[in-house]
């Protein structure tokens, strides 16, 4: 979204641009008699102005910060933003590992809790905001013990992981979700410090670069996390690509990456503690005045836009839109590695992707930047409930194609070619929403009502990931064969009917039935409530307007 005069968005707050005025305080001025500066007399008293303001914009000129004045804050944004995506990568990496330990799917389910922090940080957002030590620094204060506490769970992690992924009872899933946790919630933590810090490390003229090193850094950072780390750990794919002498075990492990890591963040935040500073006066920087508004009336401006009918209608149908697609987002990953395609060549998939990913947004915003761009949200919507049902077709495929050293290069040419066609449809809709989100959010209050609109859009995906995982489990349907009388209808009495020489065969794997019902209930969405979506661009703008502001 393109700033207002007034507001530029950051963490689900308000703030006031240096140098822009309301209309509201123009007329304050105007009421208490308040004038401009009466025009000159004489001939000399208008040259000696126009002189002294030919020196005050010499003197601004010299003085304004350009790009290579900066750069060494814009590093220093790109690395935070990379140490943010660290810990979400090293989350994305968890369940496909447990996956490979044969973990349930309903620990599977409870572990994607984790990735929920990022879709709620607006409900402390507020607080990091208004919260701080006016001495050390308003960002700082939040900063700074935040990823000390980062660096920490990961060294904690470093010599703890290994024994809650290998326990004899399997890996302890509980204690790996709270852990995971907290790193994310800290990593969405130090994304509202960092948010907030850019508005005053960088020079008005420069701020735009700060959601460049957001997308580039957190999307590094994501790349190490995951990618790197899931292609190093791998032993197969180390011996096969980096090794001449095979070894059993990949070139880094999963308490090597933590340690190193955790390392990294201590150090680099003692630095950061030490040597710099929030506001920069050098080189004739000014300190950049920041208004934001208290914590109480933040949250009392989020409830009164919720109550909005128009808002309401929208948030409601923004929960439930992602159903349809809950099953193909959330489990065919998981399916397709418990079907035997190594984590780490998925993971290299996304590798391909990422050119594709930064020229879908630039393509589609042409389609969407008239006045109704949830035409291309419901028109996308179908394609991509009918990519679930080719990710099921794939799934059951995958055991047929499989050889003896692997998969044939063209089923990961069939694999790339799906994503990228599920990649097409989910960004036509995502870049959808997002304009439409642009469109109707109220100017005045549009940085917290356009963060409203994308947390409850981020939290229509998660909660039906979580619960498609969770009814994979009880939708398959298993039999004990080899052993007269016994089931597997839990863990224990599957390992007993192991012992006594049967086998559990899958009679219904509950992911197909799942992924069928979903698409079910998409269609009706898409029906019924999408036609009802696509009407809400017939409101008019005064239907979407805070009364706040009214």
């Amino acid at each position: 979204m393109e700033p207002s005069d007034l507001t530029t968005r950051r963490n689900g707050l308000q703030r006031r641009v240096p140098g822009a005025s309301t209309l509201s305080e123009h007329i304050g001025s105007m009421d208490r008699g308040e004038t401009s500066s009466p025009e000159p007399e004489t001939e000399e008293e208008a040259d000696s102005l126009i002189r002294s303001s030919d020196r005050e914009n010499r003197r601004r000129h010299r003085v304004r910060p350009g790009i290579r004045g900066e750069l060494g804050n814009i590093a220093l944004l790109l690395f935070l933003y990379v140490l943010q995506g660290i810990p979400l990568g090293l989350a994305g990496s968890i369940p496909l590992i447990l996956q490979s330990k044969s973990v349930s799917y309903k620990d599977q389910a409870f572990f994607s809790f984790v990735f929920w922090p990022f879709s709620l940080k607006l409900f402390w957002a507020p607080l990091v905001d208004a919260l701080y030590f006016s001495r050390f620094g308003r960002r700082k204060s939040w900063l700074v013990p935040t990823q000390y506490l980062l660096g920490l769970f990961m060294l904690y992690l470093s010599a703890t992981v290994t024994s809650l992924l290998q326990s004899e009872e399997g890996p302890k899933v509980g204690t790996l979700t709270a852990v995971f946790f907290m790193l994310a919630f800290l990593a969405a933590t130090q994304d509202i410090a960092v948010d907030g810090w850019a508005l005053t490390m960088l020079s008005r003229e420069n701020v735009g670069y700060a959601s460049t090193c957001n997308s580039v850094g957190q999307t590094a950072g994501y790349f190490l996390g995951n990618v790197l780390f899931l292609a190093l750990e791998s032993a197969e794919f180390c011996n096969k690509y980096l090794r001449i002498v095979p070894k059993d075990t990949g070139i880094v492990t999963l308490p090597d990456f933590l340690f190193f890591w955790g390392v990294i963040f201590l150090v680099s935040t003692t630095l950061v503690a030490i040597l710099k500073r929030e506001n920069d006066h050098s080189r004739g920087r000014r300190n950049v005045p920041e208004e934001t508004q208290g914590v109480t009336e933040t949250y009392r401006l989020l409830f009164s836009i919720v109550k909005m009918p128009t808002v309401f209608t929208f948030c409601s149908l923004l929960l439930t839109a992602k159903i349809g697609f809950s099953a193909a987002d959330a489990v065919t990953g998981l399916k397709l590695v418990e079907a035997g395609v190594p984590k780490e060549q998925l993971a290299l998939l996304a590798v391909p992707m990422v050119p594709l990913q930064i020229l879908l947004p630039v393509i589609i915003s042409r389609y969407t930047a008239g006045p109704r761009p949830l035409d291309v949200f419901y028109k996308a919507f179908p394609f991509r409930l009918l990519i679930g049902l080719e990710y099921a077709l794939l799934v059951w495929w995958t055991p047929h194609v499989k050889q003896e050293g692997g998969f044939p290069l063209y089923y990961y040419a069939i694999i790339l070619l799906s994503y990228a066609l599920h990649q097409v449809a989910l960004y036509s809709m995502y870049v959808a929403c997002m304009a439409f989100h642009a469109k109707v959010s109220d100017p005045l209050i549009g940085g917290t009502y356009m963060t409203l609109l994308n947390t409850v859009t981020n939290l229509g995906g998660n909660w039906p990931s979580t619960v498609a995982l969770w009814m994979v489990d009880p939708l398959t349907s298993k039999e004990c064969q080899g052993a007269v009388g016994q089931s597997c209808s839990s863990s224990l009495e599957a390992e007993l009917g192991v012992k006594e020489g049967g086998v559990c065969v899958t009679t219904m794997d509950g992911y197909y039935v799942e992924s069928v019902v979903c698409v079910v209930i998409g269609l009706l969405w898409w029906l019924w409530l999408g036609k009802r979506m696509r009407r809400l661009q017939e409101q008019s703008s005064s239907a979407w307007r805070c009364r706040v502001n009214q």
